[in-house]
């Protein structure tokens, strides 16, 4: 029978639980046998709860989690599942590629496998997660559990305050498509020899990658038992995988104390990283360079820098960093608020979801759309100085949906808008979500 929540939590949190001890206890202990652990009910019910939460698309196949709750029956499928992975019978689906689009006008190729695989990825990650986490470095923020891209810029703003303000800002050239398999293997091979588990991650990197036509052809781009480089992005287990790979250079940085040797922190969220440095660069970089060669992945040189934060401004997931000088003290101190982009990005889908076209919508439904879009954009940037942007964002969300309503009720003048339709209007009336804009460390120490 399926668990409720608070004992599926519990039992699967002990397995991990003793799985991460057992890892940190015996730093070179290798599990042998794992496999019987991944189709264990409960950790085939929690991955399906997991993935679920998602709420991603389908695959290839089309089948959703409504499709197998009507027409199968969760307990079912799950148990369907469990003989799949006790008799060894299951084999990888092809993925399906999508692009999604990017702010730059390019897209950003997204692979969808059906649900089936994903649940089956996300409890071999359930499993094996734990076991890798018990050795990764304190440098490495994405992807993890307990951990966040906030600690990675706290990380960061630290590492500023105490004088490393020679940054390099490292981009990794398409980084999730050049891991080399075999490579990656020998690293996972090092924790991990169950020989299914391992035939389980082989048969996800080597999964075929099908482009589906407007017209409904099907093409194969990529993948296949050839394939030799690269993890699908949008796969359950990639991310873990992705940091298994990058973690080779964060021990290499840990085990040679290059941290007090060069006076160089890495800071590391995915294949996002910089490295801030007290003085020169050029050793930090050198290692940098070479660390990736063995790994055969290469920085590219476009979008690779070294910038002076005195100086300069960089960018980190999102952010915009950069040193500026108190009015109030003189004193030099780290300002994070939102990126350019970022700030576009948010602005842009304020724009799509007020436009004209909308008029027909009902505007109980624009507002929780712009709701949605901006509490999530919110949530994140309040951070450090980000509530300076906010206020921009908030303004221009309050003039957009004027804009909207203006068209609606065909209300001419924009100075009558704002007495038709005021700030209490707006917020009390539509339920409009109201964006913070005082100083977090102000409302914290309220």
């Amino acid at each position: 029978m399926l668990l409720t929540s608070s004992s599926l939590k519990k039992r699967v949190g002990d397995l991990q639980r003793k799985l991460f001890q057992k890892a940190k206890q015996q730093s070179t202990f290798c599990f042998y046998s794992i496999y019987d652990k991944v189709y264990r009910l409960d950790v085939l019910q929690y991955a399906y709860e997991l993935v679920k939460k998602n709420n991603g698309k389908p695959g290839l196949d089309r089948v959703t989690f409504e499709t197998i709750e009507r027409e199968i029956s969760k307990w079912r499928y799950l148990n369907i599942l469990q003989s799949k992975l006790k008799f060894n019978s299951y084999q990888s689906s092809p993925i399906k590629r999508v692009d999604i689009p990017k702010g730059n006008g390019e897209t950003r190729p997204l692979g969808i496998p059906n649900i089936e695989d994903r649940i089956i990825q996300m409890a071999v990650k359930i499993v094996i997660e734990p076991i890798f986490e018990s050795g990764f470095s304190n440098n490495s923020y994405g992807f993890r559990p307990n951990r966040s891209a906030h600690q990675a810029m706290n990380s960061i703003t630290q590492s500023l305050r105490s004088g490393h303000t020679q940054v390099i800002d490292a981009d990794l050239s398409k980084y999730f498509y050049t891991i080399a398999h075999v490579k990656l293997m020998k690293l996972v091979s090092l924790r991990v020899s169950d020989k299914k588990v391992l035939a389980l991650l082989n048969q996800w990197l080597k999964s075929v990658v099908i482009k589906v036509e407007k017209s409904g052809k099907q093409t194969v781009i990529a993948g296949g038992k050839k394939s030799k480089l690269g993890t699908p992005q949008g796969g359950v287990i990639s991310p873990l995988l992705a940091n298994i790979y990058l973690d080779v250079l964060d021990r290499i940085w840990d085990k040679h104390n290059l941290a007090f040797k060069l006076k160089a922190k890495i800071v590391r969220y995915a294949d996002d990283l910089v490295i801030l440095c007290k003085n020169e660069t050029d050793a930090s970089y050198k290692v940098l360079t070479q660390v990736l060669g063995k790994l055969d992945l290469q920085l590219n040189g476009d979008k690779t820098e070294v910038v002076d934060s005195l100086k300069e401004k960089f960018n980190f997931l999102g952010f915009e960093i950069s040193m500026a000088k108190s009015k109030q003290s003189g004193k030099v101190f780290p300002m994070v608020e939102p990126s350019q982009k970022s700030m576009k990005k948010v602005s842009e889908k304020i724009k799509f979801y007020t436009r004209r076209a909308m008029n027909p919508v009902p505007i109980n439904e624009v507002v929780r759309q712009l709701n949605a879009t901006v509490r999530g954009w919110c949530n994140y940037f309040y951070y450090g100085y980000g509530h300076r942007k906010i206020k921009k964002i908030r303004y221009y969300m309050e003039e957009s949906l004027r804009h909207q309503l203006r068209y609606r009720h065909k209300v001419r003048n924009r100075g009558a808008s704002y007495h038709k339709f005021p700030r209490q209007y707006l917020y009390g009336y539509l339920g409009l979500y109201q964006p913070p804009v005082k100083p977090r460390w102000k409302v914290v120490h309220a």
